[in-house]
C-alpha cells in the first residue's frame, strides 16, 4: 500500500493535533498555541507546545517533534499503517487501497515539483529577455514595486506553441502534459498551454509551485479568457487551494485576520498596498475545503467582494457554502466595495488607509444575509413579504449546528417582524375633559397641551419611586393577563428602566416569552402559562398591592376595550417618566438662568405633568366607577 503526499498533507489538514493530543494529555491555551508538560520525559513547567496551524508539536525540554502521525507512532505506540488508518476514521477519509502503480506514481509527482519549478524558472527569465518587454509595461502600469514583482514571482509566458518545451527539453512531454503546462488535442500536434500571458505561479502551503496563472496582455485576442489557469493535475486541486496562503499564514498571526479577495491580481495590489495577509479562490466560488482552511488561520476570515452585481452573487455563493459549516466561534465577516471598484481600485483612488477603513467596517454573516435577501424582490404584497420569510428559514435550515441554527432563526425572524409588521404611529394621548371620570358616550376630547418634544421623548426612561412605578406594575399584570398584546408594546417596554432588578427581569422575560411564541411557532399566549413559565424562573409577579389598589379596566378579565385602554396606559407610561426627567432639568435651568424662556419652558413641562397624572388617576378610578 502506498500514500501519496498530497493523501497524508490532506489528512494531516483534517486533524485537529490539539484536540488529538489533548485525550492523552491536559493542553492549555496559550495566545494562538497550546501548551502541556512534555508526555515524553518528566517536567513539572510546561515546555511542550502544540500549533495546530502548522501542524505540529514541539518540545523545548527535550526536542520531542512530529505531526499527528508521529503522536501516534511515537506515543501511543502504533506502527506507521495502524496510526494512519487509525486518523483516517477521525479524519472520515478512506485510506487508498493497495495499488502496485501508486509508488511509481508518487515518484512521478515528485518529478513534477522539479518540472514546475523548471518553469517558473523559464518564465522568470522570460519577463526580464526583450520578448517580455510588454509584460513588464504592463506591470509598470500597474505600479508594481519591484520586490513585489520578486516575490510573487512574475513571469512572461512567449506567444509561441513550443518555447516552453523546448526551454523544458530534459523532461519529457508526457510529464509536461501532466502538469497542465501542454495540451494534447485529438489528431495534433501538443502546444503549450500558456502563450503571450503574463505569468504567475501558484504555490502550495509548503511554497512550492503547483500551478499557474495567466493573464492575457493582447487587447485584440477578443477570443481568448482574459485570465487563464492550470487545470487540476496530481499537484493541483483548485477547489481545495487557497492562493497565497504560505504567504498569508505567517502575515495573519501577526494582524489577527485573513482578508479574502476575488482574484490573485487582487491580492498583489494589497500587497502592494501593505495589506499582506490576503489570499484568492482559483477561479471558483469560495468553497467548503477552502473555507475550512482559512479556519485553520483565523476563526472569522474577512471576504471582500467587488461591488457590482457578481461580487454580490458571489458574497451570497460564499454564504450558503459557509452557513452548514458555522460552528461556535467561527463564521465571515464581509466587506462590500464600492460600486465598480476592485481592491486595487480603491487603493490608488483613496489610499490604503481607505481600504483599511472598509476592511474595519465588515460586516457579520447574518447582516448580509438579512440584507440582500431583503433586497432580492419587492416587498410591497403580503405574499412577497412571506415569501422572504420563507426563503430566510430555508437558509437557516442548511446550518447543521442546533444551537447556531436557532439563534439564526431568532435573529432573523425577529428582523423579518420587524420589518413586516411595523407598528404604524398612533396620535398623541388626548386626555379626556375635566376630572369627573371616564367620557361619556359622544362627549368630546379635551385639547391636550402641547406634546413633549422627540429629543424630550428620546432621552432615559426611568422608573423610580412615585406614579410611573404604580402604573408600570398595573401595565405589567394587565400584559400577563392579556399576553397577546405584549408584542404591540414591545418597542415601548425596552426602553423602560426601572430601578428595581426585578422588575427589569420581568420585562425581559415577557419580551423573550412573546417573541418566541409568537414570532418562531405563530402561537398565541396563554394567560396561565405565561403565569407558570414567569413562576419557574423565579421571577415575582406584581399584585394589587404594587399599583396602590387602582382598578384599571384593562385588569378585568377582558372586553372590547381592553387594547386601548392598555394603550392609553402604555402610552402615559412611556411620556411620564420623560416628562418628569425634562421637568427637573428645566427646572435647574431656570434656577441658573431665570429668564422667561426656560420659566416658560418649565411651567410648559408642570402643565403637561399635571395633565398626565389626572388622567392616570381618571383610569385608575374608571373600573371603580362602573
Amino acid at each position: 500500500m502506498s500514500l501519496t503526499p498530497q493523501w497524508l498533507d490532506e489528512l494531516r489538514a483534517r486533524i485537529s493535533l490539539s484536540g488529538l493530543i489533548g485525550r492523552s494529555v491536559r493542553v492549555t491555551k496559550a495566545g494562538r498555541e497550546f501548551k502541556a508538560c512534555c508526555p515524553f520525559h518528566n517536567e513539572k513547567t510546561p515546555s511542550f507546545t502544540i500549533n495546530d496551524e502548522k501542524g505540529f508539536y514541539h518540545c523545548f525540554g527535550c526536542g520531542a517533534h512530529g505531526d499527528a502521525i508521529r503522536w501516534m507512532t511515537d506515543h501511543q505506540g502504533l506502527p506507521f499503517m495502524e496510526a494512519v488508518k487509525e486518523l483516517a476514521v477521525q479524519a472520515g477519509m478512506e485510506v487508498p487501497a493497495p495499488d502496485p502503480r501508486a509508488a511509481k506514481k508518487a515518484e512521478q509527482q515528485k518529478s513534477l515539483h522539479d518540472v514546475m519549478a523548471a518553469a517558473q524558472d523559464f518564465f522568470v527569465r522570460s519577463l526580464a529577455e526583450e520578448r517580455g518587454e510588454q509584460a513588464r509595461r504592463y506591470l509598470a502600469s500597474r505600479g508594481f514595486p519591484a520586490h513585489i514583482v520578486r516575490d510573487f514571482g512574475f513571469g512572461f509566458a512567449p506567444d509561441s506553441r513550443t518555447a516552453l518545451k523546448e526551454a523544458l527539453s530534459a523532461f519529457p512531454d508526457d510529464m509536461l502534459i501532466e502538469a497542465g503546462l501542454r495540451i494534447v488535442v485529438e489528431g495534433k500536434e501538443p502546444y503549450d498551454r500558456f502563450r503571450g500571458r503574463l505569468m504567475l505561479p501558484i504555490l502550495d502551503p509548503r511554497g512550492r509551485v503547483i500551478a499557474f496563472g495567466g493573464r492575457i496582455l493582447s487587447a485584440e485576442k477578443t477570443d481568448a479568457p482574459k485570465y487563464l489557469n492550470s487545470p487540476d493535475t496530481p499537484l493541483f486541486d483548485k477547489g481545495r487551494t487557497v492562493y497565497n496562503l504560505h504567504r498569508a499564514s505567517p502575515a495573519s498571526r501577526q494582524s489577527g485576520r485573513v482578508v479574502v479577495v476575488e482574484g490573485y491580481m487582487d491580492v498583489v495590489a494589497l500587497a502592494a498596498a501593505g495589506i499582506v495577509e490576503a489570499v484568492a479562490p482559483l477561479g471558483t466560488a469560495l468553497t467548503e475545503h477552502q473555507i475550512e482552511r482559512l479556519w485553520r488561520l483565523v476563526e472569522t476570515p474577512t471576504l471582500c467582494f467587488d461591488g457590482d452585481a457578481a461580487g454580490q452573487r458571489a458574497a451570497m455563493r460564499a454564504i450558503t457554502r459557509a452557513l452548514p459549516l458555522l460552528r461556535p466561534g467561527h463564521s465571515l465577516r464581509i466587506v462590500t466595495l464600492p460600486k465598480g471598484m476592485d481592491p486595487d481600485d480603491v487603493v490608488k483612488a483613496q489610499g490604503s488607509a481607505a481600504m483599511e477603513a472598509l476592511l474595519d467596517g465588515a460586516r457579520s454573516l447574518v447582516d448580509v444575509l438579512w440584507e440582500v435577501e431583503r433586497d432580492a424582490a419587492p416587498l410591497t404584497t403580503p405574499e412577497d413579504k412571506a415569501g422572504l420569510k420563507a426563503r430566510l428559514l430555508a437558509h437557516c435550515e442548511t446550518i447543521a449546528h442546533p444551537d447556531i441554527k436557532s439563534l439564526y432563526r431568532r435573529e432573523l425572524t425577529e428582523r423579518f417582524g420587524e420589518l413586516a409588521f411595523a407598528r404604524k404611529e398612533r396620535a398623541p394621548f388626548q386626555p379626556r375633559q375635566g376630572n369627573s371620570g371616564p367620557r361619556g358616550k359622544g362627549q368630546p376630547w379635551k385639547p391636550a397641551p402641547a406634546p413633549l418634544a422627540e429629543q424630550d421623548k428620546a432621552k432615559m426612561l426611568r422608573i423610580g419611586n412615585g406614579p410611573s412605578t404604580s402604573l408600570l406594575a398595573a401595565v405589567l399584570s394587565g400584559l400577563i393577563l392579556h399576553p397577546t398584546h405584549i408584542s404591540r408594546h414591545a418597542d415601548a417596554l425596552a426602553r423602560l428602566k426601572p430601578d428595581d432588578p426585578a422588575t427589569c427581569a420581568l420585562i425581559d422575560a415577557l419580551l423573550v416569552q412573546s417573541d418566541s411564541m409568537q414570532a418562531l411557532n405563530g402561537q398565541a399566549l396563554e394567560s396561565e402559562a405565561l403565569r407558570t413559565i414567569l413562576q419557574k424562573r423565579g421571577l415575582r409577579l406584581p399584585s394589587a398591592q404594587d399599583y396602590a389598589g387602582m382598578r384599571f379596566g384593562f385588569l378585568a378579565s377582558g372586553g372590547d376595550s381592553t387594547g386601548d385602554e392598555l394603550a392609553e396606559a402604555v402610552a402615559l407610561l412611556v411620556e411620564l417618566p420623560a416628562v418628569e426627567e425634562a421637568l427637573g432639568h428645566a427646572t435647574k435651568r431656570h434656577e441658573t438662568e431665570f429668564s422667561d424662556e426656560s420659566f416658560a419652558e418649565q411651567q410648559r413641562l408642570l402643565q403637561r405633568r399635571l395633565a398626565l397624572l389626572a388622567r392616570l388617576g381618571q383610569m385608575g378610578r374608571a373600573r371603580a366607577a362602573l
